[in-house]
């Protein structure tokens, strides 16, 4: 069944293909016929009650350096599309949010993966909050007092923004470290909202697991392991994919959060979990599936386009 989608991401000539979830997303619609048009979030608009997207037609292949192909720039009314996938990397800012209330105006009679009115009521560290008794010791706050009695309490903490990504300006505050207030001050300064802070998890040297799932279901799993002297486990910041076999912890987590996932429309996600603890649920842009596939993983893009396909057929 070729289907008629639009991609909504970053702009293409920018994307590192090797480790793209999105350009794998795309790779395999191609592979099954599908019409491709795509557009950047500035080139959303909407003119009455028409959603219009000013883009073009994409061809993809998986070749760095001469990975895409654009013709026929033109205007596209998007109820006209059969499916739109929403895969924008954050930061989950006013722009980000902004784009879900105008493609809500045209879910779910055209699919967009994730629901949009869900990607923006499930912000990766907030939604995650929802399952507290999965999750290491957390505090959302603003207030120095706060933090400095956590610290007392848990010794060693991490300190990160409520609406980062990628692992940037996160930090890891020992019990000894000096820089609390100050780094709180930074905080206070630099974000309006609260930031998160949570109990440092020595485990995190092993790897932060990033699992994969599709309309609830796992799908696929990597460790991220970090590199010799850093807190951080994310692949933006230098840390290392490897193959991992999940636990029967992981598989209880994944259990947990299933049902909501489905009710949510949450089609494809990506949670971290840091030894037995659940620490972030990823709706927006999750990553990961090119890796699971290079370690011999399930071909996660293929899952994806099965379960889209199979809800765009049953609307029908």
């Amino acid at each position: 069944m070729a289907l008629r989608i639009a991609v909504q991401m970053d702009p293409v000539e920018r994307i590192d293909i090797r480790g793209d979830s999105t350009f794998a997303i795309l790779l395999e619609a191609q592979k099954r016929g599908h019409d491709i048009f795509y557009y950047t979030p500035p080139n959303l608009a909407l003119h009455g009650d028409r959603l219009i997207a000013r883009g073009a037609t994409l061809k993809v292949q998986d070749k760095a350096g001469d990975h895409y192909k654009l013709s026929r720039p033109r205007s596209e009314d998007l109820s006209k599309r059969d499916v739109v996938l929403l895969r924008q990397d954050p930061p989950f800012d006013m722009a980000y949010i902004t784009t879900t209330h105008l493609l809500e105006r045209i879910h779910p009679k055209t699919l967009v993966v994730n629901d949009p009115a869900q990607v923006r009521n499930a912000p990766e560290k907030l939604f995650v909050l929802d399952f507290l008794d999965l999750m290491p010791p957390t505090l959302v706050t603003r207030q120095l007092d706060d933090v400095l009695a956590f610290r007392a309490q848990y010794k060693d903490i991490i300190v990160k923004p409520l609406y980062g990504n990628g692992g940037a300006a996160v930090f890891r505050l020992k019990a000894e470290d000096g820089n609390l207030s100050s780094l709180v001050e930074l905080f206070q300064t630099v974000f309006r909202e609260p930031f998160m802070v949570q109990q440092y998890r020595p485990e995190v040297k092993q790897g932060d697991k990033r699992i994969i799932l599709v309309d609830g279901e796992i799908a696929g799993a990597i460790n991220r392991v970090p590199q010799d002297g850093e807190t951080r486990s994310n692949l933006h910041v230098g840390g290392t994919a490897k193959p991992v076999k999940l636990t029967r912890r992981d598989h209880e987590i994944c259990e947990r959060l299933a049902p909501e996932l489905k009710r949510r429309g949450l089609l494809f996600t990506g949670i971290d979990v840091i030894g037995p603890y659940l620490t972030e649920i990823n709706v927006t842009s999750p990553t990961g599936i090119r890796q699971v596939k290079a370690f011999g993983g399930a071909d996660i893009a293929a899952l994806i386009w099965d379960a889209i396909e199979s809800k765009v057929a049953a609307k029908h």
